[in-house]
């Protein structure tokens, strides 16, 4: 059973190993992280850290049996009670419902720990499987955007409305 662990330090190697077996796999759908980010790795996870000690972002990882990296799940530009959710899912382990319930999961965790209001997610048009996820987890299409020249949409979460209903 995967579980969701606020980022830590000790996950570095094997988020290393998620990013790197992965990179193929998200570039099809998300902009490429670039060379740099994994030269830079471990200096980047220590500043996030740091980061994210301000409180001004929250990330996750989901965790399978064995300590592996199944999935991230971020919270980013955390102000006046809102922040903007990016997530993405091992290929391994896609399909099978993991992405459903990581959203849905940091979703509580941005209401109920970060004492969060309203998320933002945007994704693009031909992310049929981001769109979906959004869609079940209660996410509502609020706009058109452009991301890294593909059209796209912006999507939002009013966490106040019903979430234990929809997100729980």
């Amino acid at each position: 059973m995967a579980v969701l662990e606020r980022l830590r330090s000790d996950h570095a190697p094997a988020l290393l190993v998620f990013e790197r077996e992965n990179r193929g796999y998200f570039a099809a759908s998300v902009p490429d992280r670039g060379d740099a980010y994994f030269t830079d790795f471990e200096e980047r996870h220590r500043a996030l850290l740091d980061e994210q000690e301000t409180g001004t972002i929250h990330f996750h990882v989901l965790v399978g049996e064995g300590g592996e990296i199944l999935g991230r799940f971020n919270l980013v530009d955390v102000a006046d009670g809102a922040a903007e959710l990016g997530y993405r899912v091992a290929e391994k382990a896609t399909g099978r419902g993991v992405a459903t319930a990581g959203v849905r999961e940091v979703c509580r965790l941005a209401r109920e720990e970060y004492g969060l209001s309203r998320l933002t997610a945007v994704t693009t048009l031909g992310n049929d499987g981001s769109r979906a996820v959004l869609g079940r987890v209660g996410f509502g299409a609020v706009g058109s955007v452009t991301l890294d020249g593909e059209a796209g949409t912006s999507y939002e979460l009013d966490l106040a409305d019903d979430l234990g209903r929809t997100a729980a």
